[in-house]
């Protein structure tokens, strides 16, 4: 099938540096702590799409050249106590689908054939989970089911869900209502409104005990899998579990309409450009610059850490800007070793990484004429993992103390 082009991105983007915000630092932290049991997602992604009026469905539109979908199941991939992603896709669109997660480097991922409405292809993914071997797909204690098209989920609300419906049972985001709603005559005349303050909309991601969820399921009648919606209700109906429903933020929008497309893309670079982590040596001189630095950039989150070792994995995985700072041209290793960690995750295989080598030169010797070992292996460092799509920059700073009188 062939994809409808909505951006001019010449690279598709990562989207594992997304959706991090202040609040949510140390998240996957307290998720591996509290989350002591296997947990699994259904994606259902078998929608045509009418209302975007595009021939692709809009999970598979490109948005910097990565499809929509590979965003949404990046949200849930990048935390380690979340297993399986089941995605389910209409039959025709099943090798489009694998090739979307072979691309997009996902490693979670089973792929399974959907229904004809959306509660049967959120069967089907359940279903996946059922008497099977496959140690991708072993059954959860907490399914969680989100929209493929609402890529903006953040840690912190996934992480209340879970909790909850290992809790409760069921558990659902909700949102207010924008709108009012009213009802009307067959005529088409107001018959009457809603009070507003008394709803809410039902939001996803919603969570579900796995037996209870898919026990309704089998439960259900026709009629719900033919015209039903709500997951929620099926729990409440078949299983008597009433759902914990929690507020959530106002990132959870759908993206359905192809203006949304646009929106989802501006809310993507703005966030890309909004982050930074800044390495900082052991000398006082470069702590002090780090945190100049940290005062100053205007980004939403910079954070800035003593080195690039194995224990600070989670602060490198999250952005793709990066401000390395040394006194003396040998300390470029540091900088060696953070990017072949970069190819060995495969961190810069869709979406540049950015790394700035900060030296600060604490004599009056021009750091060209020096002519060291270490410069020149630098300059190869940088023509060498261009080709790995990362890009390698280098900055002299005179550093002069004066002294006071």
């Amino acid at each position: 099938m062939q994809q409808e082009r909505c951006s001019s991105s010449e690279r598709p983007l990562d989207p594992g540096c997304l959706l991090e915000r202040d609040a949510e630092r140390g998240a996957d932290r307290l998720g591996c702590a509290a989350v002591d049991f296997p947990v699994a997602v259904v994606l259902p992604a078998g929608g045509s799409g009418e209302r975007m009026g595009l021939a692709t469905p809009k999970q598979f539109c490109t948005i910097l050249n990565r499809p929509l979908i590979s965003y949404t199941i990046q949200a849930f991939e990048r935390l380690s106590w979340i297993g399986t992603v089941v995605v389910v896709v209409a039959k025709e669109n099943h090798d489009l689908m694998l090739n979307i997660v072979q691309k997009c480097n996902h490693t979670k991922v089973k792929v399974v054939h959907g229904g004809t409405t959306r509660h049967r292809s959120i069967f089907n993914g359940l279903q996946a989970f059922s008497s099977t071997t496959d140690s991708l797909t072993a059954k959860p204690k907490v399914v969680i089911i989100h929209d493929a098209v609402r890529p903006f989920v953040e840690e912190d609300l996934l992480l209340k869900i879970t909790l909850a419906a290992k809790e409760q049972g069921a558990s659902g985001a909700i949102r207010p209502l924008v709108s009012t709603v009213i009802a009307t005559t067959s005529e088409g005349y107001l018959d009457h409104s809603l009070e507003r303050a008394k709803y809410r909309a039902s939001e996803m991601p919603q969570g579900f005990l796995y037996d209870i969820i898919f026990q309704a399921y089998q439960r259900c009648s026709e009629f719900d899998f033919e015209f039903g919606t709500e997951c929620l209700h099926l729990a409440l109906q078949y299983c008597g579990t009433n759902a914990k429903l929690i507020e959530g933020p106002p990132t959870l929008w759908k993206v359905t309409y192809k203006r949304d497309l646009a929106a989802a893309e501006a809310i993507i670079k703005e966030t890309l450009s909004m982050s930074a982590c800044i390495i900082a040596g052991a000398e006082a001189e470069a702590v002090e610059l780090a945190k100049t630095l940290q005062k100053s950039l205007n980004m939403m989150e910079t954070d800035v850490i003593p080195c690039a070792k194995e224990s600070n994995t989670e602060y490198l995985s999250k952005t793709q800007n990066f401000i390395h700072i040394s006194t003396t041209a040998s300390n470029f290793l540091g900088t060696l070793d953070m990017v072949k960690r970069f190819e060995n995750t495969d961190h810069s295989r869709l979406y540049p990484v950015v790394v700035v080598w900060v030296l600060l030169n604490m004599t009056k010797q021009s750091l060209d004429s020096q002519k060291t070992d270490e410069l020149t292996a630098f300059r190869s460092l940088a023509s060498e993992v261009l080709q790995g799509n990362v890009l390698l920059y280098g900055i002299q700073i005179y550093h002069t103390k004066f002294s006071r009188h």
